[in-house]
């Protein structure tokens, strides 16, 4: 894949969520139905948290982009392998399944019909639909390297522990659930939620990592990046 549509495709991928974080953001403080926005605003939603995540991705992929000559060993080139692979695809890729998955067998467990005078149905498609397009279609662009299982598993683990300890901090702080879906469980059904999240998370990880191979091998063999 030519340098240039690689840069093309990340500017305009950053351009993209940042223009969609701008507008959900901007939504904070307008009247809203009870409890969307409130006690941490749009900062307690995996979703609003994943748009930031990919957008930040998609911003460092560009600034790699612009550097000059052998940069596969540089910090940049590895902190965008790190965030594509451990944490863009599968945390992205898990938002678009799980939010579509609910929203299928009851909307108002993820996504209650009063928002949708709020939210119109381009911003719903921008948060849940079109990250995964993008993630496939930066799988195609360009290779990444992974690392290795154990250490991608703490990050993810990590990372996932503490969005847990977010959402229950919000639920004992305002007495709300971020999800309404959260409300019908007991306390073994939300950790063994949590765990079965995980799991697929984790088999995301590992399906990214073979469609980098599978696109990829050669490349990277031959040393390419």
């Amino acid at each position: 894949m030519t340098l240039t549509i690689r840069r093309v495709y990340h500017i305009a991928a950053f351009s993209w969520y940042a223009f969609v974080v701008k507008n959900l953001a901007a939504k904070d403080g307008e009247q809203l139905p009870p409890g969307i926005f409130v006690y941490g605003g749009p900062w307690k939603y995996l979703t609003f948290l994943n748009l930031l995540l990919q957008m930040l991705f998609f911003g460092v992929a560009a600034l790699s982009d612009l550097q000059a000559g052998n940069k596969a060993e540089s910090t940049l080139n590895r902190c965008k392998d790190l965030l594509f692979s451990v944490f863009a695809f599968p945390v992205g890729t898990f938002v678009v399944i799980l939010f579509w998955t609910i929203f299928a067998y009851d909307r108002e467990l993820v996504y209650p019909a009063t928002i949708d005078t709020f939210f119109p149905p381009w911003m719903n498609h921008a948060m849940h639909t079109l990250v995964l397009p993008f993630l496939l279609g930066e799988v195609v662009v360009q290779p990444h390297i992974y690392p290795q299982t154990k250490h991608a598993l703490q990050a993810l683990g990590g990372v996932g522990a503490a969005y847990l300890f977010w959402i229950i901090w919000v639920y004992f702080s305002v007495g709300i659930w971020v999800y309404p879906l959260l409300a019908h469980f007991s306390t073994p059904g939300l950790v063994g939620l949590f765990f079965f999240n995980m799991s697929v998370v984790v088999l995301l990880y590992l399906l990214g990592n073979k469609l980098n191979s599978h696109f990829w091998s050669k490349d990277m063999t031959s040393g390419g990046h």
